[in-house]
Order: C-alpha cells, then structure tokens, then sequence
C-alpha cells in the first residue's frame, strides 16, 4: 500500500479508471436486468455468477479455505455489504431512473463521516468536513425534493428511501473488514461471501421470477455478475490496497457521472433542474466530509478505519 502522503501511483489511477467504470455501469446493468428479472432473482444471479466465477482461484489459492474459518464475520460483510444493497437496488431502479441511482448513493461519505463521529472521530467536527457533512444533505434534499424524479408517486419517494439505506450499508460494511477480516484473503472474503448470498437469495429468486426473461436482461445480468461483482470486487479491494481507506472514497465520486450520462445517452432519462443543482451540492458536500478538503489526508490513527464508498 502506498503510504497517505505520497503520490498516486500509475497503478493506483489505472484501478481508479477501472472502478469509475465499473461500477458507474453497475446502474445501468440493474436497470436493464429488473426489466424481466425480479428484484431477488437479479440478487441471486449476480452474487452466484461471481462466485463461480472467482471459485476456482479462490480454491487454488487456498484463500476460500481462510475465509471458512472466519464465516460468522464474512457472513455478516456479506449480508451488510450485499445482501441488503443489492436487493434495494434491484427494487429501487424499477421506479427510478439509473442516473439519480448512481448520484445517491455517491452519499456514503455522508453516512460514513457520521459513522466516524459516532465513534468518536471528533474530527468530522471540524468547520470544512462539518460544513461539507451539511452542504451534502443540503443537495441531498434538492435533488430529492426536484421536480419530475416522482413519475410514480409513492412508488418513487419509497426507491429514494432505499437507495439512502444501501447508501447507509455501504458506509458500515468497511468496518468488518477494516477490523475483523483484515488478515483474510481478500479473493476468499468476497467469494465466499457472493456464494452465500447467492444461494440464500436462489428459493426466493425462483418463487417470484414469473416473467420469461428477455435476452436484454440476461445479457445485462451477465455483465452485472461477472464484470460489475467479480472482476469490481477484485479491483476494489486491489484499489484499497494501492492507495489506502482513507483516500479510495475520492477515487469513487466519479461512477454518479458516469451512471448519469450513461442514463441519460443510453436510457433516455431525464436530467431535472433538481439534479443539475443537487449534483455539484452533494459531490463537493461528499468531499470536504470526507477529506476536509485535504489533497494528501494525514495517516489514520490505528484504531480509526475510514470507510470506503463505491
């Protein structure tokens, strides 16, 4: 990992571009899926499609075998970092647009300086990541509060809801990982992880998968699990490495753009005055809550773990 005062590396920015893509592409991915798939279907194909697909290295390696002797907390990564998200997701984008998708959730630096606070970081107190926490909320509510983002009423306030909560998961997830899975293999972590979710969701996929599946969807779902989860989760951790917790979240501000012009080129949808005055609120109000405005931040203390959004 290089050390938080130096420089981003060559690698550094190639798995930067990487994640930007990847998981900026994620929304539209869901989007497409839930289409013909149900919500726990989509959840259940992506997570297995994932696993399969590190299965192999992660058995040659040994590292799946690592993983097993810390299942209770690879379990619990899973269910806060997967599990919930994902299946919040599926059923949000059925009544919201990809794009406003991808800008909300780019509100887990929001959740995650209050997480720190809560845990005693009495830094987030700080003017600039304080005023940063406050003008990022702000945005929140004037993109939420936009017109034309309720084209089904309830049905959309309740999608916005949902993506805040997974907005929220994703903001506690790191700490399982930060300080109960730090020694584990990071490939035995995420496939075993991905198996269980996708098997635990696999009866209720089949219960309520009633459409017969476009080929659409299915090429979408394809892409979902083996580039959006497999391939995302190797880079992501890989990223975590290079450049350390502290600094990955700025690496990740980029996916809202890249899900909202790929919404609105590829999809059609919308881009409300709500959205082009909310937007720049919550990506500034997201940097200064979790940087402070800091370029290169100071090293964290050892019993402090900061976060990471995707």
């Amino acid at each position: 990992m290089n050390a938080q005062g130096q420089g981003i590396s060559r690698r550094g920015w190639i798995l930067f571009a990487v994640m930007a893509i990847v998981w900026g592409i994620t929304y539209l991915f869901i989007k497409e899926a839930v289409h013909s798939y149900s919500p726990p279907a989509v959840v259940s194909g992506r997570t297995l499609l994932g696993a399969l697909v590190l299965l192999p290295f992660a058995i040659r390696s040994g590292a799946l075998k690592a993983a097993w002797k810390y299942w209770p907390w690879v379990l619990a990564f899973g269910l806060i970092e997967m599990a919930g998200p994902f299946l919040l997701l599926s059923h949000a984008e059925k009544t919201l647009p990809s794009g406003l998708t991808g800008l909300l959730v780019a509100t887990v630096p929001l959740f995650a300086a209050l997480i720190a606070l809560l845990r005693g970081d009495r830094s987030v107190l700080s003017p600039l990541r304080l005023g940063g926490l406050l003008l990022g909320f702000a945005g929140v509510i004037v993109v939420v509060a936009g017109p034309g983002l309720f084209p089904q009423g309830a049905a959309s306030f309740l999608g916005i809801g949902e993506i805040l909560l997974t907005a929220l998961l994703y903001a506690i997830a790191p700490f399982i990982i930060a300080y109960k899975l730090a020694d584990v293999p990071s490939i035995g972590t995420i496939t075993l992880a991905l198996l269980g979710i996708g098997l635990g969701y696999l009866p209720a996929a089949l219960l309520t998968q009633h459409d017969v599946p476009t080929v659409r969807s299915t090429v979408s779902l394809l892409l979902l699990g083996i580039v959006c989860t497999a391939v995302a989760f190797i880079a992501f951790f890989a990223l975590i490495r290079e450049v350390g917790p502290v600094r990955a979240p700025l690496f990740t501000y980029v996916n809202p753009v890249v899900a909202i012009v790929l919404g609105t080129l590829l999809l059609g949808e919308p881009v409300t005055a709500g959205l082009l005055i909310g937007f720049p609120l919550i990506l500034i109000g997201c940097w200064f809550a979790a940087t402070g405005g800091r370029m290169r931040p100071r090293a964290p203390l050892p019993d402090a773990a900061e976060p990471i959004v995707r």
